[in-house]
């Protein structure tokens, strides 16, 4: 039993143990959590108490910003205040004002009316006594007051007219002087600074040969190779009697120069039928397309112009083989461009423009295919299709007056041309154009009210009218003068000028019996 009791011992032991070392335990515990827990409170009031301080600093500086603001606005208000009486009082001093020039006004108007009224009896008064002094100026002059206006009037008409008439006469002819003196400073400056050939073309050429066996030799067996050679190139070949040459005719100066070259060809190599002509026209008329080309190339090198399409510098060679009335296109053109440079020059504008545009001027008289078309036109068409400047492309178009001139090159450009075609030896014109040029000329001036007869003279550069001295005085003779060179600029296309005269003859006949 000894061994229980020791068990229950150490039990009880342990138990009691366990309880002391409990209580030990919850006793330090219990005095460590009071500890905590005054110290949380010592905290707490300092913290609570540093808070409450906060909350009053902060508190009186809300105060402090909101009397600042609530100061402030009261200041505003007040300002405002005094603002608005200030333009009250304003308001009020301009009322006052107003009135009292109100009642002025009433009294200035008052006054006015009173004026207006006395004005109106001394205007009728005045009305009264001037229909009596006119009534007393009609009795005496036996005209009534319209007949006298009308006379007037008439008088000062006719006399503002005459002095019109003859201030326009003087300013004219200031005009002509000055502009007359520039103009041909300009035109023989120009003229003498040009060289130029008297050269006028055929549309014929004359072919050599060494005798009449090498002509039967052309002709061939009953005119074959003849007419071979006709079909071939285009051109008329004559044979008559004269001797030792053959004719070659025809309008288009390249197709005369292939039958030209060919016949040569033809005549030194021996061998003539239709085979062989045909073969040596069209190796003729290659080689002479190429010398085209390379006399336009030759012909802008020399001239100094750049950048011209190649299809124009061909219809520049082909001008070559052209002619206007006799004169080479070709050495025209070339003429025109030179004059063009030259005088541009001497007005201040663009030489280069003005020399491209002279050679260009005739460019349409080269191509066949449109023959209804003006050449004017139809060569402004080509520039303007191969990107030629616009200046060049209405002096082109312009310079025979088909289209309206838009720059100072065009005028340059129609004056030059007719500088080049009208100067002696230039060109030849068909007769009876030049007949009838003359007759429209006088039957123009005869058109004219007062003329009896007109004669054109001095091939056409001069046109005098004779008119009845009993329908036209002097001054309306020095007025007819100007209307009929203004009709003739404007209705005729001639070379160079026309000077018109009038002649007014006053004749006194009497009879001594």
């Amino acid at each position: 039993m000894e061994p229980l009791s020791l068990v229950l011992g150490i039990i009880t032991g342990l138990g009691a143990g366990t309880a002391s070392a409990i209580y030990l335990i919850n006793n330090k515990n219990k005095k460590k959590s009071n500890g905590i827990v005054a110290e949380a409170k010592q905290k707490a009031e300092a913290i609570l108490k540093a808070k409450e301080l906060e909350a009053k600093e902060k508190f009186y500086e809300l105060k402090n910003q909101h009397d600042e603001k609530i100061n402030l606005r009261n200041k505003e208000v007040n300002d405002a205040e005094n603002r608005v009486k200030s333009k009250e009082q304003s308001l009020n001093d301009k009322i006052v004002n107003f009135e009292k020039r109100a009642k002025e006004i009433d009294t200035v108007k008052n006054e006015l009316t009173n004026q207006i009224e006395v004005a109106k009896v001394k205007r009728a008064e005045a009305e009264k006594l001037h229909a009596s002094q006119v009534q007393k100026l009609e009795k005496i002059a036996g005209l009534s007051a319209q007949q006298a206006k009308d006379e007037l009037v008439e008088a000062l008409k006719s006399e503002a007219e005459t002095q019109a008439l003859a201030q326009m006469k003087l300013i004219i002819d200031e005009a002509k002087l000055n502009a007359s003196r520039e103009a041909k400073r300009m035109i023989l400056q120009t003229i003498q600074r040009t060289a130029a050939e008297h050269v006028i073309e055929n549309t014929v050429t004359v072919f050599l040969i060494e005798n009449d066996e090498v002509k039967g030799r052309i002709i061939g067996r009953e005119g074959r190779n003849i007419r071979a050679l006709e079909a071939a190139t285009g051109i008329e070949i004559i044979v008559d009697d004269t001797p030792e040459a053959i004719i070659l005719s025809g309008f288009d100066p390249v197709r005369r120069e292939v039958a030209r070259l060919s016949l040569h060809r033809l005549v030194s190599d021996g061998r003539i039928h239709p085979g062989r002509i045909e073969e040596v026209v069209e190796k003729t008329r290659n080689e002479v397309e190429q010398e085209i080309i390379e006399i336009g190339q030759k012909t802008v090198v020399d001239l100094g112009i750049n950048g011209l399409h190649p299809e124009l510098i061909r219809m520049v060679g082909r001008m070559r083989y052209r002619s206007s009335y006799g004169q080479n296109l070709l050495k025209h053109s070339r003429e025109v461009a030179n004059l063009c440079a030259i005088m541009a020059t001497e007005f201040g504008l663009n030489p280069k423009i003005a020399k491209r545009a002279g050679l260009l001027h005739d460019i349409g008289k080269v191509p066949e295919d449109d023959p209804e078309t003006p050449h004017a036109l139809l060569g402004m068409k080509l520039a303007e299709k191969y990107g030629e400047h616009p200046d060049v492309v209405n002096a082109i178009g312009a310079h025979h007056d088909e289209i309206e001139m838009n720059n100072l090159i065009s005028p340059i450009v129609q004056a030059c041309d007719a500088i080049s075609g009208s100067r002696p030896g230039a060109r030849r014109e068909d007769s009876e154009a030049y007949i009838k040029r003359l007759q429209d000329l006088e039957k123009l001036a005869v058109g004219f009210e007062g003329v009896d007869k007109a004669f054109a003279i001095q091939a056409g550069r001069e046109l005098r009218v004779f008119v009845n001295s009993d329908i036209l005085d002097d001054k309306k003779s020095d007025l007819l003068s100007f209307d009929i060179s203004q009709k003739i600029m404007k209705e005729m296309i001639y070379p160079g000028q026309i000077k018109v005269t009038v002649i007014r003859e006053r004749r006194a006949v009497a009879f001594a019996k």
